[in-house]
């Protein structure tokens, strides 16, 4: 069992304890990671409908996911530097509502000129909000002083479960995409709005970090979190865009049965992350990712192969739970590798993570030209089976 974060002197904190507001820090954190899922969500469902009314291939869908992937990446390096400037508090908020806007971009987009601008634009929302919300979670853990960054994750997949049946029942009511993803935007400013003051009021993290901290060098096993959190993001960012077009397109169901894929899946990654700390603290984050890695890939492999819409959606449930609660442990590892650099190592992990969460969509999107969908998944399901394999040595505790 793998002793917590090491955290500083309470009088070394940036904040007054307060128990209310720590843990109404906490709920405000939450609403975030669940406006996040949900406007991601929301954009995932109408999928199919929004490449219908721009008569978009998927191949096209695929580029359209690497500019998507590429202006987030940015989003996220330009986040990063805000957050210093101005603290996570700022960012956060400023980055809920740009994304709840972009979202109207694919909302009305009816060419792929217009398709490409909106989902660049949604891109780097997604990249600014990304980064920061995961950074004021890390700030609510350090004084919560146990692990609950699992729970912030499972509040993002409930977000995308709750886009799932909401937009699902929009699309079987008949409703304009425009009319739903306008809606979805306006619910995300009125809780982006209720939420900011509950966040905790802290100086820039530039002013609270050792600047040596900043030049901490890229150690072997950073890279190995890194490329393997890259790995299972991957895998993750699949489900999010590939899931309903999969069942869609490959077993052809309608629309509104589509949707329930990634719905499976999003409650799938729930629950378990609801559950994932206690696990951990039980058999130890090594022995957790490498066996839950592996039901992952077993997960996507019966859904490649499904020959029928109710067994791929069973499959794509069993693919969330396996890769549910297994990139908190590289993140909380990346922490941990030098107490005294544990932000920088941290943010570097969650990048190349993040990296791998918007590329893998791209990825199977370019393959597709070549090969089935089906048989893309070959893709994630070797990045599962790789870091199931390889996850124990990069947590090891004894690991430098």
């Amino acid at each position: 069992m793998r002793q917590w974060l090491t955290l500083p002197k309470e009088s070394s904190w940036p904040y007054k304890v307060d128990h209310v507001l720590i843990t109404r820090a906490r709920q405000a954190t939450f609403t975030f990671f669940v406006l996040n899922g949900f406007t991601l969500g929301m954009w995932v469902v109408h999928i199919p409908s929004i490449r219908e009314r721009t008569d978009l291939s998927q191949s096209g869908l695929g580029y359209l996911l690497l500019l998507m992937g590429a202006t987030a990446f940015v989003g996220m390096q330009l986040a990063g530097r805000l957050i210093d400037r101005l603290g996570s508090r700022t960012v956060t908020t400023a980055a809920g509502v740009l994304l709840c806007l972009t979202l109207l971009g694919p909302g009305f987009a009816t060419t792929t000129t217009g398709l490409a601008f909106g989902l660049g634009a949604l891109g780097f929302a997604n990249g600014v909000m990304d980064v920061s919300q995961n950074a004021h979670a890390v700030e609510v853990e350090r004084l919560y002083r146990r692990p609950i960054m699992s729970s912030f994750h499972a509040f993002f997949s409930l977000g995308g479960l709750l886009a799932s049946i909401i937009g699902g029942s929009l699309i079987a009511l008949d409703v304009p995409v425009g009319y739903s993803l306008t809606g979805a935007a306006f619910v995300g400013i009125v809780a982006t709005l209720i939420a900011r003051p509950w966040l905790l009021k802290a100086e820039p993290v530039a002013t609270q970090v050792d600047p040596a901290a900043r030049r901490a060098p890229w150690t072997a096993r950073v890279v190995v979190l890194g490329l393997l959190a890259f790995a299972l993001m991957l895998s993750e960012g699949v489900a999010y865009d590939w899931s309903t077009v999969h069942l869609h397109d490959s077993l052809g169901s309608s629309k509104t049965v589509a949707a329930w894929a990634f719905g499976a899946f999003s409650i799938a990654m729930t629950l378990v992350r609801l559950i994932a700390d206690r696990i951990v603290h039980r058999v130890g984050p090594a022995t957790y990712v490498r066996y839950a890695a592996l039901v992952g890939a077993v997960g996507l492999a019966c859904a490649a192969i499904s020959p029928t819409v109710p067994l791929a959606i069973v499959s794509w449930a069993l693919f969330g739970l396996g890769l549910a609660g297994c990139v908190p442990q590289f993140f909380s590892a990346a922490g941990n590798v030098d107490p005294s650099a544990s932000g920088t190592y941290l943010a570097r992990v969650a990048g190349l993570g993040y990296l791998g969460l918007i590329a893998g969509p791209a990825i199977i999107g370019i393959l597709t030209e070549w090969v089935p969908l089906t048989t893309a998944f070959i893709v994630p399901i070797v990045g599962c089976l790789v870091s199931g394999l390889l996850a124990p040595s990069a947590l090891r505790e004894d690991t430098r």
